[in-house]
């Protein structure tokens, strides 16, 4: 979840589940997010806290009685993404002058005075997790006071006739903020130095959600594997994954984002070891330059970044690699363009998340020349693309006849969707209610993007 990952644009009303909320009180909340998985959670935090004191959430703005936006500034097109939604609320200000309108997120730190001036409609503006803010336009709140830090990161949905009716997959924030200072990166002004929850917590959280029927969690942080050293005492990504993994009933556990200093032997060797930690490896290399690392300061160098690969597929063979690239960073020769195309070719990553560079204003990155020009960033994005194409494409066509252990997360267009161990997404019809069931599927189609199977046996 560095400031460069690949991010999902679409807004997110409703990202995930919780626990038993008070009473009804006749009142509905609006959250949409954009950005990153930790904006996720924090969404989930809020609307866990609403609930709490009797809100429901919804669907639709129109009805809402506070709705609150969560901001992305990793790139340009989040910002503008985000402002659009702020105008967009001017009419319903307008028609419903009571109801608060929020916001929070990366967008607001340091901005909050500029924010004012731009959009007066705004009620209140609130840094990224300062969630007891809130309690100034939900006075309801304040009963809570005491116990904010201990509600999880997730809420009920608004009931539906869909089997999509309880929480299949769950975040769990375990480090805020970010002490690296890459060059293009505006992430750790916005969330601050890192700050890591106690062991206990996170494992209480986890045993909550186990508990209302979550099967998979994902740990998040800006950098995750950077877990424990703020603490009194001192603990590490692999002691917490050891105390997570003992968590009765929880099946899969994930995390992300990782940097490739604090990739240590010790947790890959976790990974390899606790059954319920995936065998997916999220790296971001960003460059596979290292003249063009050194100016990005991402403290590590192309080999590095390999090894760290090599020994996690030497752990697990069958363990999947994902990872984000810039391409157009400021002085990226074509050479060095060509040298990130060739690790990416040799190390064959199951999925990239690729990325044209942005100068995003108040990095160091921001006040050198953009001078690769931005035809140039497309024809080298194009480039990247069409590599992955293939080598997804060649990797996936040896996975037909295979036999995959997938987590059923969805129902749409007549067929199931969910995840194997690895992330792979995958597809197949069944007649029967598999909604969060692991299901055994054999697939009988393959594409660079996504599996098709037949389910066999019978769901777990």
């Amino acid at each position: 979840m560095t400031g460069s990952r690949s991010i999902d644009l679409r807004p997110v009303a409703s990202p995930a589940f919780g626990p038993v909320p008070a009473a009804d009180n006749g009142k509905r909340f609006f959250v949409w997010t954009i950005g990153c998985q930790m904006n996720e959670a924090d969404s989930a935090k809020i609307g866990a806290m609403l609930q709490e004191v009797g809100y429901r959430p919804t669907q639709d703005e129109e009805e809402a009685d506070i709705v609150v936006l969560n901001s992305c500034v990793v790139r340009q097109a989040a910002e503008d993404k985000v402002a659009g939604k702020l105008t967009s609320l001017v009419g319903l200000k307008r028609r419903r002058p009571e109801v608060p309108l929020v916001l929070t997120g990366c967008m607001v730190t340091k901005q909050q005075e500029a924010l004012r001036q731009r959009f007066p409609h705004v009620d209140l503006f609130f840094d990224p997790s300062d969630f007891d803010q809130l309690q100034r336009v939900v006075p309801e709140l304040a009963e809570l006071e005491d116990d904010l830090a201990q509600l999880p990161h997730y809420y009920l949905p608004e009931a539906s006739t869909t089997t999509d009716s309880a929480a299949i997959t769950a975040f769990v924030p375990i480090i805020y903020g970010c002490n690296f200072l890459c060059s293009y990166c505006i992430v750790p002004y916005r969330r601050g130095k890192e700050r890591s929850r106690p062991l206990s917590d996170i494992v209480r959280e986890v045993e909550e959600l186990v508990a209302k029927g979550v099967r998979e969690v994902t740990l998040l942080g800006q950098t995750v594997n950077a877990y424990g050293h703020d603490l009194p005492r001192q603990v590490g990504l692999a002691d917490l994954l050891r105390a997570v993994d003992a968590v009765p009933g929880l099946e899969r556990l994930r995390f992300l984002t990782s940097h490739p200093k604090y990739m240590s032997d010790e947790i890959i060797d976790a990974m390899a070891e606790l059954p319920s930690v995936c065998e997916h490896m999220n790296l971001p290399v960003q460059a596979g330059d290292d003249e063009v690392l050194r100016r990005m300061r991402r403290t590590y160098g192309r080999d590095d970044w390999k090894e760290r690969i090599a020994y996690t597929r030497h752990r697990m063979p069958l363990a999947t690699v994902a990872t984000d690239v810039i391409v157009g960073f400021p002085g990226e020769t074509e050479a060095q363009f060509a040298r990130t195309h060739d690790l990416l070719e040799e190390v064959g990553c199951d999925k990239v998340h690729l990325a044209m560079y942005s100068p995003r204003p108040g990095t160091l990155s921001a006040r050198w020349q953009d001078d690769v020009p931005h035809a140039e960033k497309q024809r080298r994005h194009r480039e990247l693309e069409a590599l992955q194409l293939r080598l997804c494409t060649e990797r996936n066509a040896r996975r037909l006849g295979e036999r995959v252990d997938v987590l059923v997360e969805g129902h749409a267009k007549g067929r199931w969707s969910g995840r194997t161990r690895g992330n792979t997404l995958v597809h197949f019809s069944d007649e029967r209610d598999v909604y969060g069931k692991l299901v055994d599927v054999v697939i009988t189609q393959t594409g660079p993007w996504f599996l098709i199977g037949e389910p066999v046996g019978p769901p777990r």
